[in-house]
């Protein structure tokens, strides 16, 4: 019988829905499936865990934890797999997951994949070449590493519960080297993209950082996050808290309205798994117009007020 870890990630008190979202697939497939908590004051998580269908729930918790640093969290992982013989660990995408998984396939000479958007316990399912083709991945070892790509898994509540096991912490002398010295959140203006079901996104196209209010007047109508390119960011019209993009955020919202964005390469992989994407440029050759639903092509300083003020009438 296959036996799953899901790498349970949490920020802010709360497990990622990512994470949440990899444990209920791994539920789905069916084995023994546990999940693994790691940090300063976690426990209480556990019981969240249980109900998107951990049997288990190892529970490292411990102060030399409290940093969001990779290499304690592959010692942990590593001994989970090698004395209770886990034959997958999966996760959901992160710039720590990308960290934890790859040094895990180091220690434990597992093979890995990355950006799945599905598994069905033998074989991963992963696009391709931009997404222009999707393909069947698989493991040659006897550890699987296997990392979700953010937004393609649902997170299913079942409502069960999970044992809960204690794990004792033993660091290797090399791990405890990196030290955090501090940590500052980024200044952000309204609901958070990585979360929000609705983004309204802006580019250059916009003219200059003021213009930005249009895109805010929009995701208020519409009851969303307000995003941004990197170009944007670079010039200083945006915070980096809303860039989406390969050195950015990767969100997967619902709605993805894009104002004023060309649609290179960079962007789009960090939006690529939108459910709706709408494009509004004035070029009808912008590269974004390819891979969107739904384009306009237009002025959209005429465009987006008349937009703003139409939804704002629906809703009334």
């Amino acid at each position: 019988m296959a036996k799953t870890l899901v790498f349970l990630e949490h920020h802010d008190d709360a497990i990622l829905k990512g994470a949440l979202g990899a444990l209920s697939k791994a539920a789905q497939v069916g084995g023994e499936v546990a999940g693994v908590l790691i940090g300063s004051g976690v426990k209480p998580l556990a019981e969240r865990a249980g109900s998107f269908g951990a049997a288990t729930v190892h529970v490292a918790d411990d102060e030399r934890l409290s940093a969001p640093l990779p290499q304690p969290r592959v010692d942990v992982i590593a001994k989970l797999v090698r004395d209770d013989g886990y034959d997958t660990v999966l996760f959901a995408q992160s710039v720590l997951a990308a960290d934890v998984a790859a040094g895990l396939a180091v220690r434990l000479d597992a093979g890995l994949n990355w950006g799945l958007v599905d598994f069905d316990g033998e074989q991963g399912t992963a696009p391709q070449l931009q997404d222009t083709v999707v393909v069947d991945v698989g493991w040659s070892t006897p550890v699987r590493l296997g990392i979700f790509r953010a937004g393609a898994l649902d997170a299913t509540e079942t409502g069960g519960s999970a044992e809960v096991k204690d794990v004792a912490v033993e660091l290797e002398d090399f791990s405890t080297r990196a030290e955090m010295l501090e940590r500052a959140h980024a200044e952000q203006q309204g609901p958070s993209i990585e979360d929000a079901d609705v983004i309204v996104a802006g580019g250059r196209g916009l003219g200059d950082p003021e213009k930005f209010s249009l895109a805010e007047e929009l995701a208020k109508a519409l009851g969303g996050a307000v995003g941004a390119t990197r170009a944007v960011v670079d010039a200083g019209w945006y915070p980096y808290s809303a860039q989406v993009g390969q050195t950015g955020k990767t969100v997967s919202p619902k709605l993805y309205v894009a104002l004023g964005i060309s649609g290179a390469i960079q962007h789009k992989v960090g939006m690529q798994g939108s459910n709706v994407i709408v494009a509004i440029n004035k070029d009808p050759n912008a590269p974004i117009f390819e891979f969107s639903d739904f384009g306009v092509v237009g002025d959209l300083h005429e465009i987006v007020p008349k937009l703003a003020e139409l939804v704002r009438a629906r809703k009334s």
